[in-house]
C-alpha cells in the first residue's frame, strides 16, 4: 500500500460496499476507525444516491486501542441487526482495522444472529477495489445457495419463454443501471425473460432462485466471473461471455443469446434504433479516419473500446492499458491484436507519461485520464470507472446494446468534430476571441497553467534562440519555429510535431528552425 493523489481502485472493502450498496435488505458492518467512513462519500456525493450506502462502521478510535476492540465490533453488530433488521449481514474489516487482527467472522458468527452472516476475508494490502466486489458478490451467493443441490433439468412448455440471469452490475459502476435497462429490451426483442438481476437490485433471498435460470449473462466479468464459473459447476449453467459493446459485440451477443434461448435472433439483429453504422459510412466519417487514440480503462471496458475504436470507427490504437491486474492476460492479448505494447500499471503518473510520449489524438480513459487530457491539450471521453459525478447523467447514456453504440459515438466522435471546427477559428486567429492564445473552444477553456505557461514562453523567447525541448530525445525548437508551429490547427499539431523532430533525426539535426519545419513538410506531402 502506498499513499497517494489519485488511485483507480479503493481498497477492497469499497468492492464490498459497492455490491452492498447495489442489493435490497442486505447489511455490512465494517470494522472500521474514524476515518475509513470516507467511502460513504462515493455512492452519496459521486453517484448521488438518495441514501446513505446499508454500512455500520465501528468507528474505534486510537484510545480504543488499548481496550478490547472485538467487543465494540460484537456490540456494532448486534445494533445494526437490532435496527435494519436485514435479510442477511454481511462482517468484514476495513484496511486498518486488519492491523489489528479481530476476527470479524467469528465475533458475528458467536452472535447467533437469527440471519445468514456472511464474513469476507478483505486482504487490503494485496487485493483491490474490483476484487473485493467479486468476492463479496461471489460470497453472498455461495452462501445463500449452500447445501442446495443442482435442480433437475428444466423442461419448458410449448410458448414457454427461456430464462437467464443478468450478472456483474453494482452501486457506482460505469453506466450500469443504464446498461442492464438496454440489455433488458434486447432481452425482450428476443423473447428471453430475466430470472435475476445481481447484485444490483438482489435481496439475500433472491440468490437461491439464480439455479432456476436457462443460462447466466456475465455483464462485467470483473464482478461476476467468478460468481458465474461457481454457478456452471455446481448448477451447469453455460455463460454468455460477449460483453455487448459496440455493433460488432453486440450482434455477437445477440446470437449467442438466441442460440441460448433455441430463439430466432432477426427481431433483435434487425433492430431500427441504431445509428452508428449510418455515421461510418458516411463522408464525414473520413476526416476521422486513422485517428491515433489511446485507451486505459478497467480490462472489459479497455479491451472493448479499443476494438470498437479499431474495427467500427476507423481510428487507429496506439496505446491500450488496464489498472485491474487480475484481467491482464486479456489485456495484453488484446494489445497484441492491435500490435501495441500493452500498459498493466495502477500508477497514474505512468499512464499520463505513456499519453505524453504517445501524443494521441483522443483519449478513451477514466476520470483520472480525462484531468491529463485536459492538461496536455487532448480531447477526451471517459468509458470506465473510476468516475465522477458528471458520468452519472439524469438521463440515460448506456455504453452496452444498440442505444450504447449510439453514446459511444456521440462521446468519442464530437471532440474530434469539435476539432475540425478549431480549423475554422484559426481563420480568425486574430479576433479578440478566438485568438490562438483562447485555447479550443470546446475544452471549456480548460487550458491549464501548464499550457498557458508554454505559450508565454514561446511568445516571449527570442525569435531565433532554443526553445523548451516538448519531446524527449535532444531536439530543441527555435522560438520562432514554436510559433510557426503553432499556427497549425492544434488536432493536427502534435503529428506535425513528430514529423518534424522524426526528419531532423534523421536528418542530424539536434535545433529545428523555421527552414526546418517546412523543410519536414515538403518532405512529408512530396
Amino acid at each position: 500500500m502506498r499513499l497517494t493523489v489519485w488511485t483507480y481502485e479503493g481498497p477492497p472493502h469499497v468492492g464490498a460496499m459497492r455490491v452492498a450498496a447495489a442489493m435490497e435488505d442486505i447489511h455490512f458492518v465494517l470494522h472500521a476507525p474514524q476515518g475509513d467512513t470516507y467511502a460513504d462519500l462515493l455512492f452519496t456525493m459521486i453517484e448521488r444516491r438518495p441514501s446513505r450506502p446499508p454500512v455500520t462502521y465501528t468507528t474505534f478510535q486510537a484510545r480504543d486501542l488499548g481496550s478490547d476492540t472485538a467487543e465494540i465490533f460484537k456490540r456494532a453488530v448486534a445494533q445494526a441487526y437490532e435496527r435494519h433488521r436485514p435479510e442477511a449481514l454481511i462482517v468484514g474489516a476495513s484496511c486498518t482495522a486488519e492491523l489489528i487482527q479481530d476476527d470479524p467472522g467469528g465475533l458475528a458468527t458467536a452472535l447467533a444472529l437469527p440471519v445468514p452472516v456472511i464474513p469476507l476475508e478483505l486482504p487490503s494490502y494485496t487485493r483491490k477495489e474490483c476484487w473485493g466486489a467479486s468476492e463479496t458478490f461471489y460470497r453472498v451467493v455461495s452462501t445463500m445457495l449452500g447445501g442446495q443441490d443442482r435442480p433437475q433439468p428444466r423442461v419448458r412448455s410449448d410458448g414457454e419463454p427461456a430464462t437467464c440471469n443478468i450478472l456483474g452490475p453494482t452501486a457506482l459502476g460505469f453506466r450500469h443501471r443504464d446498461d442492464v435497462a438496454e440489455v433488458r429490451r434486447l432481452l425482450t426483442l428476443l423473447g428471453v425473460g430475466v430470472n435475476v438481476i445481481a447484485p444490483l437490485g438482489m435481496r439475500p433471498s433472491d440468490a437461491r432462485r439464480l439455479p432456476q435460470a436457462d443460462f447466466n449473462i456475465v455483464l462485467y466479468p470483473e464482478t461476476a466471473d467468478t460468481t458465474a464459473r461457481w454457478l456452471e459447476r455446481k448448477f451447469g449453467q453455460p455463460p454468455i461471455r460477449t460483453v455487448p459493446i459496440g455493433v460488432g459485440a453486440t450482434r455477437e451477443f445477440i446470437v449467442e443469446v438466441a442460440g441460448a434461448a433455441g430463439v430466432d435472433p432477426t427481431p433483435a439483429l434487425e433492430d431500427g434504433a441504431l445509428r452508428l453504422p449510418w455515421w461510418s459510412r458516411s463522408v464525414d466519417s473520413n476526416y476521422l479516419t486513422g485517428k491515433r487514440v489511446f485507451v486505459f480503462g478497467d480490462a472489459t471496458h479497455a479491451i472493448a473500446a479499443a476494438r470498437v475504436a479499431a474495427e467500427e470507427m476507423g481510428f487507429s490504437v496506439v496505446g491500450l492499458g488496464a489498472y485491474n491486474r487480475e484481467f491482464a492476460r486479456e489485456v495484453r492479448e488484446a494489445a497484441a491484436r492491435h500490435g501495441v505494447e500493452p500498459l498493466i500499471t495502477d500508477d497514474y503518473l505512468e499512464v499520463e507519461r505513456r499519453i505524453a510520449e504517445l501524443q494521441p489524438e483522443l483519449v478513451l480513459g477514466t476520470q483520472m485520464e480525462r484531468h491529463v487530457a485536459k492538461r496536455l491539450g487532448i480531447a477526451c471521453a471517459v468509458i470506465s470507472a473510476p468516475v465522477h459525478v458528471q458520468d452519472f447523467p439524469a438521463h440515460a447514456a448506456p455504453q452496452m446494446g444498440y442505444a450504447g453504440a449510439n453514446v459511444l459515438f456521440d462521446s468519442w466522435v464530437h471532440p474530434l468534430a469539435m476539432g475540425l471546427e478549431e480549423h475554422l477559428l484559426g481563420m480568425f486567429r486574430d479576433d479578440f476571441e478566438f485568438n490562438d492564445a483562447a485555447g479550443p473552444s470546446h475544452l471549456s477553456g480548460e487550458r491549464t497553467a501548464n499550457v498557458e505557461a508554454q505559450a508565454t514562453a514561446a511568445a516571449a523567447a527570442p525569435d531565433d534562440g532554443p526553445a523548451h525541448s516538448h519531446s524527449a530525445g535532444p531536439i530543441t525548437w527555435t522560438g520562432e519555429a514554436e510559433k510557426e508551429l503553432r499556427k497549425i490547427p492544434f488536432f493536427v499539431r502534435g503529428k506535425a510535431r513528430r514529423n518534424t523532430e522524426a526528419y531532423a533525426l534523421a536528418e542530424g539535426l539536434t535545433t529545428i528552425s523555421v527552414e526546418t519545419l517546412y523543410d519536414a513538410k515538403a518532405h512529408y506531402t512530396r
